[in-house]
């Protein structure tokens, strides 16, 4: 149960990350569309900053530190079993 619940969370900090990796091209490319004065949705991406991409980022930043703080766990459950 607990092997398929990290599974199930590690596809979902995966499917995050895509998102905050996309958001962040999609900002890059809106700025230097902004500069050189084309079009390419930088309003767009400043108004979901807030509802969407803030919170992503937040969520990514706490699954890995939830992940790293289990796989810590883990190993030192680990290395208790094979001193006892």
């Amino acid at each position: 149960m607990k092997d398929k619940l990290l599974e199930w969370l590690n596809l979902a900090l995966m499917a995050n990350l895509f998102l905050v990796l996309f958001s962040f091209f999609w900002l890059a490319i809106a700025a230097l569309g902004r500069a050189l004065g084309i079009p390419l949705g930088l309003d767009l991406w400043y108004k979901l900053w807030e509802p969407v991409f803030t919170p992503a980022i937040g969520i990514l930043m706490a699954g890995a530190i939830l992940s790293g703080i289990i796989g810590w766990i883990n190993k030192q459950l680990a290395s208790a079993k094979t001193n006892i």
